[in-house]
C-alpha cells in the first residue's frame, strides 16, 4: 500500500529509531531536557532567531505565536485557506478572543499586498486593533516568491505590525527555491537575468538552510513541522525573540502542552534537521513525475486534469462522471489519496502528497494503477 494522503504519514526511519531510543532526557517543563534543548538551539541558530521552543503539534506552534503577538480583540491579518485560519478548529477566535481578518489568495497563492494594506484597520474604537500579518509557505504546495516576503515585511514594519510564517513546510520552499537559484533562475527570471546572474556569483545563498534563513529573516516568529516532510513522527517548532517565546513558553502551559521527557521526540525532530532537509528535493522530483503521468492519462483518456506542483503536493480534478469509481479503484489496489468536493476548490479534488515513505518505484506502480482503471473502462 502506497499513502499519499500526506506527508504526516511517515514513518521513523531506522537511524531515527535509534537516536529516538539513545536519546538522553530531562523533564522539560524544567527546562532541563538535554534533547529538547539541543533541538531548540540548533534550529533557532540554523533559521536565525534568539530563541525557540518545542511542541506537540503545528497547531500547537501557530496557536502559541497568534497568543504570543495578539491580545484579546487584536486582529490577525491570514489567508482564506491559511491553515491558521480554515484548519486549526477556530483556536485562535475561541481561545485568544483574536479576530482573524482572512483575505483571498491570488493565483500563485500570495495575497496581494494592496489587499493587506487595505484591511489594516483605522486607530478607531470601533474596530478590532490590527497585529499581525500571518503568511504560509509553502501554501497549497506553492512557494511564495522571496521578493513578495520582502516586501510583505516591509509593509507591515511600515504599518506597526509584526509578522508570522506558518512554515509547516518551510524547508520545501527553501529546497525549491535553491533548486531555482542553482538552476539559475531566481524569481522567475530567466536564466540570462541580472537576477540569475547574481545567484551565480554568490550575491544569494544557495543552501537550502540558509535559504530558509533567509525566509525566515521577514518574520518575527514561524512555526516549522518536524513531522511532515522532515519525517519525524512528532512535533513542531516556533521561533521567535527571546521575549516572544517567554510568552509562548507560559501559553504551552497554559493549554497543557507542557512535556516531561519528550527528549525521545525531540531526538527524531533533531534528526530530521540534521538528515532529512536536502533530500526532500527527491519527493518534489516524485511529485513532478507523479503530475507528469497523471497529466498524460488525463490527455489520453479524459476526465483527469492536474497541474506540474512546485514541491511535494499534486492536486488532480477528477470528473464527477468518474470520480467515485476512480477513487474507489485507487483504494481497492492499495493507493490512498485524499480529496473531498469543495475541499481545494471547486468540484472533486484528488490531493496526493509524496514524502520520505514514497520512492519513485511507488509513483510509477501507483500510475500503472491509475492507467488499469482507463484500461477497463475502454
Amino acid at each position: 500500500m502506497t499513502d499519499f494522503r500526506s506527508d504526516t504519514v511517515t514513518r521513523p526511519t531506522a537511524a531515527m529509531r535509534t537516536a529516538i531510543a539513545t536519546a538522553e532526557v530531562g523533564d522539560d517543563v524544567f527546562a532541563d531536557d538535554p534533547t529538547i534543548n539541543r533541538l531548540q538551539a540548533s534550529a533557532a541558530q540554523m533559521l536565525g532567531f534568539e530563541d525557540a521552543l518545542f511542541a506537540s503539534s503545528g497547531t500547537q506552534t501557530n496557536l502559541l505565536a497568534l497568543l504570543s503577538h495578539c491580545e484579546r480583540g487584536d486582529e490577525a491579518i491570514v489567508g482564506q485557506q491559511w491553515h491558521t485560519y480554515k484548519w486549526e478548529a477556530g483556536g485562535m477566535a475561541v481561545l485568544g478572543s483574536i479576530q482573524p481578518q482572512p483575505l483571498e489568495h491570488a493565483p500563485d497563492g500570495t495575497i496581494p499586498l494592496a489587499s493587506i494594506e487595505a484591511a489594516i484597520k483605522p486607530d478607531d474604537p470601533h474596530f478590532a486593533i490590527t497585529r499581525l500579518v500571518v503568511m504560509e509557505n509553502t501554501t497549497g504546495g506553492k512557494v511564495l516568491p522571496m521578493d513578495y516576503l520582502r516586501e510583505m515585511r516591509a509593509l507591515a514594519t511600515s504599518r506597526g505590525l509584526a509578522t508570522h510564517l506558518d512554515g509547516a513546510r518551510l524547508f520545501n520552499a527553501a529546497v525549491e527555491v535553491t533548486r531555482r537559484r542553482r538552476a539559475g533562475i531566481r524569481e522567475g527570471a530567466g536564466p540570462d537575468s541580472a537576477a540569475a546572474a547574481r545567484a551565480r556569483e554568490g550575491d544569494v545563498p544557495l543552501e537550502p538552510r540558509a535559504v530558509a534563513r533567509e525566509i525566515c529573516a521577514n518574520f518575527d516568529s514561524v512555526s516549522v513541522c518536524l513531522s511532515k516532510g522532515l519525517g519525524a513522527p512528532v512535533g513542531s517548532l516556533l521561533l521567535g525573540s527571546k521575549p516572544l517565546i517567554a510568552r509562548a513558553r507560559r501559553w504551552r502551559k497554559m493549554l497543557g502542552g507542557g512535556m516531561r521527557q519528550a527528549g525521545m521526540i525531540a531526538a527524531g525532530g533533531l534528526h530530521a534537521l540534521e538528515n532529512h532537509i536536502e533530500r526532500l528535493a527527491d519527493d518534489h522530483a516524485n511529485a513532478t513525475r507523479l503530475a507528469e503521468g497523471l497529466i498524460a492519462l488525463g490527455h489520453q483518456y479524459g476526465g483527469l486534469q492536474a497541474d506540474l506542483p512546485q514541491t511535494n503536493i499534486v492536486f488532480v480534478k477528477v470528473d464527477d462522471a468518474i470520480a467515485q469509481a476512480f477513487a474507489d479503484h485507487l483504494a481497492a489496489h492499495g493507493v490512498r489519496t485524499t480529496g473531498s468536493v469543495g475541499r481545494y476548490g471547486s468540484g472533486l479534488v484528488q490531493r496526493w502528497v509524496t514524502h520520505l515513505d514514497v520512492t519513485h518505484h511507488d509513483v510509477e506502480a501507483a500510475l500503472v494503477i491509475a492507467a488499469g482503471f482507463f484500461e477497463a473502462r475502454r
